[in-house]
């Protein structure tokens, strides 16, 4: 039986989580920031970083408690390194040193886009993956689709070439007056609208498995938003602007706009290009599922579309592991201490940290 703790920091999550043989959470501990951020519409690094730092001790020690476990009997601690915000990674990297120093535990510097692929690990009831299978991995900070042919081994086929899937639902939901986090709130929104009320445009790149999403945000803001001195908000923008949004002075709505139609038809457009390419990749490169993890893969829209537009079994996260934990973190993990990884105590963090077969070779 291997224990491992795992530590995750990389952005406004502070977690940590017990999870034994790679499959079994002990305990699963996360203390969110969304109510500080939620005043700026979004992530502000400096305070991410403070809030890690009044947190990381209460979470660490929490989860070892809800696990029954002490630190001299884990067998690892592992930490991710990143790719994250810099300061937030910087939080629990030190914390994880600092532990792994003061109990001789063994040190696992961790990929944070490869603990999202081992949170459909942790799933119940659990069926083993036959590879090789096509990841799409989707969240705040990142878009990217992957051929993972075996533990460890992964091909990039591409990503976002500008701002993430989530990173564009946040700024539209900002644009509409929505609360941070944008996703949740625009898929919310959606259910009251109209998909067909706008047709918003899909990128077409060069690299077929590539994503763009920030002519997106923009035709979106061309479409729904007039000059400021056209004249005052419309009723429909400070309806949505009440429900908590910080106010934006230089974005004024058309008064026409209904939030909800357009909220449903950047979702549809959002969802059908990711849905689009995953299906390609899996069918191009043969692959025996689909899995899709990642803040985003919340989504129930993009859940129902990827299942209804591919023959493939399509494996999803349950909701409390697909935004950021230390679970997933602790999963990979097992992986890589079976296969012998170990990182010494002047790891340093990787704040732009890509996810390839040769990963944890590159120092």
């Amino acid at each position: 039986m291997t224990t491992i703790l795992g530590i995750e920091s990389s952005c406004d999550e502070t977690a940590a989580a017990v999870v034994i043989d790679g499959r079994v959470i002990a305990s699963n501990v996360v203390a969110s920031q969304i109510d500080l951020h939620a005043q700026y519409g979004g992530v502000f690094p400096e305070a991410a970083s403070r809030a890690h730092i009044e947190a990381i001790t209460y979470v660490v020690d929490q989860a070892l408690r809800d696990a029954g476990i002490r630190p001299s009997k884990l067998d690892a601690i592992a930490v991710t390194r990143g790719p994250g915000l810099v300061g937030s990674l910087l939080v629990g990297v030190n914390y994880a040193k600092g532990m792994a120093l003061a109990t001789g535990k063994p040190l696992l510097g961790i990929n944070h886009l490869e603990g999202h692929v081992y949170a459909l690990w942790l799933t119940e009831p659990y069926k083993e993956v036959k590879f090789p299978v096509v990841v799409l991995i989707v969240s705040g900070g990142h878009t990217e689709l992957l051929l993972m042919r075996d533990h460890g081994d992964y091909q990039r086929l591409g990503g976002t070439i500008d701002d993430a899937a989530g990173e564009a639902f946040d700024k539209v939901g900002r644009l509409l007056g929505l609360p941070f986090p944008g996703g949740p709130n625009i898929e919310r929104a959606s259910l009251q609208g109209n998909a067909s009320a706008f047709d918003f445009p899909r990128s077409r790149l060069e690299n077929p498995f590539d994503f763009s999403f920030s002519g997106l945000k923009t035709a979106v803001m061309r479409e729904v938003t007039v000059a400021p001195s056209a004249g005052a908000r419309s009723k429909s923008r400070r309806e949505a602007a009440e429900a908590g949004a910080p106010p934006d002075k230089s974005i004024v709505l058309r008064s026409d706009i209904s939030v909800n139609d357009v909220a449903a038809s950047f979702q549809r457009a959002v969802v059908s290009i990711l849905v689009e390419k995953t299906a390609k990749a899996a069918k191009d490169y043969n692959a025996t599922e689909v899995l899709i993890t990642g803040g985003v893969s919340a989504n129930q829209h993009l859940r129902q579309q990827m299942r209804a537009q591919t023959d493939l079994v399509v494996r999803v996260p349950p909701l409390n592991l697909c935004t950021d934990n230390a679970a997933m973190i602790a999963a990979a993990a097992y992986y890589r201490y079976q296969s012998g990884l170990r990182s010494d105590l002047d790891l340093d963090v990787r704040p732009m940290w890509a996810l390839t077969s040769t990963t944890y070779q590159e120092g």
